[in-house]
């Protein structure tokens, strides 16, 4: 009742003046102010959303308003006492109505000029409105500078002082205004302005701030110190007159400088660490439709509801793959080449690290920098994808395994053939597809251990035509591979006539092949890429929890024979100088012309994908007489810059992680046996006899260049002697190490790499240049086994 009296009395007094020739009485515009809507919606304002790695650091703030919300009580009483003596000395004592101040600010409203809300309490109504606005009309409402604007402001305020207190309206008006110069709500102000949180505000600083909420833009301290200082004595003087604070304190506050420490905290995925993978994180949110009915809903449910986003990313993975991909490929190396990983969890598919070779930004023109991440597909801010090379012949394996072929299943492999009768999706006819090897190096009669081994094109041309093209693309969905533009293959028109699909010609993204390789070190369980498990909504109080998305794609026996296949490229084959010291498989790639190069690879623990390339075009700016870094290179293949990137990584990554087995060899298969190689006086191929020595290659470690030269051509072999020493315990200038190892059977006309010591006396307890686990890091040149598509 006295509410009612009070609004009557006082619209009267606002509307007489306007009215009163029309006959309108006091108590008619009081009952009418009565009957006015009154419930205002008072939900959290927009603060800043937080994306945090698995343990908890973090990885960025996303904010359209710097905001932090704080409770009354961590707010310093200097700060309050600020507050209530410049904007509302008689808070505590009005009930959402300064009677005097009110009258005042709306007859100067109808005379032309214009005055703030006189009460705390109307312009926490005020403020509340404007920041629940969803359109240029209902901010226009909500700012007009009307006498309607201002009585639908005294409603709400009269209504809300009867169910919240005066202490939540003040906490909430605190956390709310606008402080100037990007700064929302008392806490982030203070931290902008002073780097100090709420609750350690000194009077000085407490009356500056206080002083900026009535025109923040007019008193911005960065611009106008000057009108910034005068104003803050003026909060002061009126501390002085509410008794807040002596006369002598507000002096001693007087003399203090402004004394600013600037401080914004950084907004979006440009100034982050972890850039690439922080805006695939926004990317998702943005592009799911279970958080918001469409893309512009859910960019403002990211950017103000205050969300605590926890993701997979591992930092111990991040680290140890941006340090890798940094070291090999530089991020401003005037080739333009760049290399992209991506590293997946087997078995949850979350993604534990995203790392490339660029720094984050718009400026596509600038060397070293981009915004587009290239791990992964368009749809989430990645590019239109590499042709991944050798790595599709993981999808082949799979693809015969599951039909039930055996190990064992052999083609003779020549250093070309020409395949014909293979039938496309849509069930035309190919042409005939010939193909060779980049030599003659690998050519012989292959079963699926050595053609994987040697990665021999002929041999998976062969295999691929008998376990049928379509059914080789079906596989390679079931792993979740698809075209980066976002197309299947099985529905993309150029893919249905591609024959050579074995040999990855078709364009996809790190991403994809380091998932598609995780299914196989899960033992056929397909999870969809995550990089979000939780978001906690702050504005709503309400928790997401996000689950893996597993299903059973291909039979434990078909991943964990695949799985075995491209363990032995570790064996004497094109990964022979990867070992991370513990059980591991993959598979290296290169496309023709060496326009792209990959390797791909899993423990039970972790499965990557690394691409280098060139972004502008692999095919017009190919891996060929490049300089990356400060290293040339006659020819990149998978196994020189990627192998390395992908080898550094999961020692990193692993470090302090226990060592787990990969599965057995399935029995289901038969024999895990090469093939024996036909000799000269066989009826096989001549081209594919091995070379003469019936030991293999032979052991020539501490010979002399010489020596180890005519040694291993005798044996029938071809020698590359690298250019690069190594650190060795053999004298200098003698043979440290040979690639393939000694006792490796290879064709007639193989090429054998040698590796020459640098005398400088690395012998390990295991006897070995590096120990039982150390490899030579190849050469930028044809090695044993290469092919176009290794």
């Amino acid at each position: 009742m006295v509410v009612g009296v009070i609004a009557g009395l006082l619209v009267a007094a606002l509307a007489l003046p306007a009215v009163g020739g029309m006959g309108i009485t006091a108590r008619n515009v009081a009952n009418g102010f009565l009957e006015m809507p009154s419930q205002l919606e008072t939900p959290p304002p927009p603060q800043r959303s937080t994306i945090y790695d698995s343990e908890g650091g973090v990885i960025a703030e996303i904010f359209d308003q710097n905001r932090e919300l704080v409770d009354i009580d961590d707010i310093s009483p200097l700060m309050v006492d600020a507050i209530l003596a410049i904007e509302d000395s008689r808070f505590y004592d009005h009930g959402g109505l300064d009677v005097s101040g009110t009258l005042r600010a709306a007859i100067r409203t109808m005379g032309g000029n214009t005055e703030g809300a006189s009460s705390i309490t109307q312009q926490y109504v005020k403020n509340v409105q404007i920041e629940a606005a969803t359109s240029q009309d209902e901010l226009d409402h909500a700012r007009e500078e009307t006498i309607s604007r201002k009585i639908r402001e005294l409603r709400y305020a009269v209504a809300l002082e009867q169910r919240m207190s005066k202490d939540e309206i003040l906490e909430g008006y605190l956390n709310i205004a606008y402080f100037s110069d990007g700064a929302y709500g008392v806490e982030s102000a203070a931290q902008h302005f002073f780097q100090v949180s709420a609750d350690e505000l000194e009077l000085h600083q407490a009356a500056t701030i206080a002083g900026l909420v009535r025109y923040p833009y007019l008193y911005n301290p960065r611009f106008f110190p000057e009108q910034t200082e005068e104003r803050r004595n003026v909060v002061l003087d009126r501390m002085v007159a509410t008794d807040a604070i002596t006369e002598a304190e507000a002096a001693e506050a007087k003399e203090y400088e402004l004394d600013l420490d600037l401080a914004t905290p950084p907004n979006g995925c440009v100034p982050s660490d972890q850039p690439f993978f922080c805006d695939y994180v926004v990317q998702e949110i943005e592009q799911d439709e279970r958080f918001g009915p469409n893309e512009t809903e859910r960019a403002r449910w990211l950017r103000t509801a205050g969300l605590e986003i926890h993701t997979t990313l591992d930092p111990q993975t991040q680290e140890a793959g941006q340090d890798a991909v940094d070291k090999w490929v530089p991020r401003e190396n005037d080739s333009r080449k760049v290399a992209a990983q991506a590293v997946i969890e087997p078995g949850t598919g979350h993604i534990l690290g995203m790392m490339q070779s660029r720094n984050y930004g718009p400026d596509e023109s600038r060397l070293g920098e981009t915004s587009i991440n290239f791990t992964t597909d368009s749809d989430r801010g990645g590019s239109s994808g590499f042709q991944a090379g050798s790595t599709f012949k993981a999808i082949t394996l799979a693809t015969a395994l599951d039909e039930g072929m055996p190990f064992s299943t052999s083609f003779n492999s020549p250093s070309s053939t020409t395949v014909s009768g293979q039938t496309a999706c849509n069930g035309g006819r190919l042409e005939n597809w010939s193909l060779s090897n980049a030599g003659d190096s690998n050519a012989g009669n292959h079963n699926m251990i050595s053609g994987t081994k040697a990665s021999s094109n002929t041999y998976f041309a062969q295999l691929q035509a008998r376990a049928g093209l379509c059914d080789t693309m079906e596989m390679a969905e079931k792993l979740g591979l698809k075209r980066a533009d976002g197309t299947l293959f099985t529905e993309n028109a150029n893919s249905l006539a591609n024959s050579s699909f074995t040999l990855g010609s078709e364009e996809v993204s790190p991403l994809r092949v380091a998932n598609a390789y995780a299914t196989f070190a899960s033992g056929g369980m397909y999870c969809e890429p995550q990089a979000i498990t939780q978001i906690e909504d702050r504005q709503s109080g309400t928790t997401i929890d996000i689950e893996p998305e597993c299903d059973r794609a291909i039979d434990e026996d078909v991943a964990d024979g695949t799985s075995y296949l491209l363990s032995q490229t570790f064996n004497g084959g094109t990964a022979a100088s990867l070992s991370i010291g513990r059980p591991a498989a993959g598979k290296t790639g290169t496309t023709d012309g060496s326009a792209a190069a990959w390797f791909a690879g899993f423990t039970p623990q972790m499965s990557s994908a690394v691409f280098v390339g060139d972004p502008r075009g692999p095919q017009q700016h190919p891996l060929r007489n490049v300089t990356i870094g400060d290293r040339y290179f006659p020819v990149v293949y998978g196994a020189t810059i990627p192998g390395p990137i992908w080898q550094e990584t999961m020692r990193g990554a692993h470090a302090g992680v226990d060592t787990e087995q990969l599965a057995s060899a399935p029995g289901r298969f038969g024999s895990t046996s090469e093939p024996r190689a036909p000799r000269n006086d066989d009826d096989g191929d001549e081209e594919a006899s091995p070379a003469s020595d019936d030991g293999g290659v032979p052991n020539v470690v501490g010979m002399s260049e010489a020596d180890a030269v005519s040694a291993l051509e005798g044996a029938g072999y071809s020698v590359n002697v690298s250019g690069t020493a190594l650190r060795s315990s053999e004298s200098e200038g003698s043979v440290a190490a040979v690639n393939p190892d000694p006792g490796s059977r290879l064709p007639e006309g193989a090429t054998v790499n040698v590796f020459l010591s640098d005398g400088s006396g690395r012998e390990s307890a295991d006897g070995g240049p590096g120990g039982v686990d150390w490899h030579p890091v190849l050469p930028a040149g044809p090695l044993n086994g290469r092919d176009g598509r290794n």
